[in-house]
C-alpha cells in the first residue's frame, strides 16, 4: 500500500514539476518576433483578445520593441455614430506598422484588413435590428476604406 501510494505521490509531483518547468521555460523563452507579432494579427477573436491584453500589459513584450503608436481611426471618426471602432482601428495600425518596420507589409496587408473587418463586425454584433445594419453598413465602409487606402 505505502509503495503504490508513494508511487502515485511521486507520478503526481513529476507532473506538476513538468507544467512549473515548461510554464518558466515559455516564459523565459517567448516565441519569437513574427511569431508573436503574427498571432496578434488573425482574424479569430482570441487573437484580438491576446492583442488587448498584451496591449494592455506592454511590459513583458518591451524586448520586441513593437510599435503600440496609433491615431485610432485616422481622419475618420474613432466612433462613428457611436459604435466603439477605436479599438479595431488601433489594432489595425498595430499590425501595419510593425508589418511595415519588419519589411513584410505587402505580404499581410489583405490579412490585417481582414482582421480589421473582422474586430469591426464582432462590435456591430453587439447590437440589434435598425442599429446593428447601420454599423455592419458603417464597418463595410471603414473596411472598403483600408482595402483602398491603406
Amino acid at each position: 500500500m505505502h509503495r503504490r501510494l508513494a508511487t502515485a505521490l511521486s507520478a503526481s509531483t513529476l507532473a506538476l514539476v513538468t507544467v512549473v518547468a515548461t510554464a518558466a521555460t515559455a516564459d523565459a523563452a517567448p516565441a519569437d518576433k513574427p511569431e508573436v507579432l503574427a498571432s496578434w494579427t488573425q482574424t479569430s477573436a482570441s487573437s484580438y483578445t491576446t492583442w488587448a491584453a498584451a496591449r494592455a500589459d506592454r511590459a513583458p513584450w518591451s524586448a520586441y520593441a513593437f510599435d503600440w503608436s496609433t491615431d485610432y481611426c485616422s481622419s475618420s471618426p474613432d466612433n462613428p455614430f457611436g459604435f466603439p471602432f477605436s479599438m479595431s482601428c488601433a489594432r489595425h495600425d498595430f499590425g501595419y506598422r510593425n508589418y511595415k518596420a519588419a519589411g513584410a507589409f505587402s505580404a499581410n496587408k489583405s490579412r490585417l484588413d481582414s482582421a480589421f473587418y473582422e474586430d469591426l463586425k464582432r462590435v456591430c454584433a453587439k447590437y440589434g435590428g435598425g442599429t446593428k445594419s447601420a454599423c455592419d453598413s458603417t464597418a463595410w465602409t471603414y473596411y472598403q476604406a483600408v482595402k483602398a487606402f491603406g
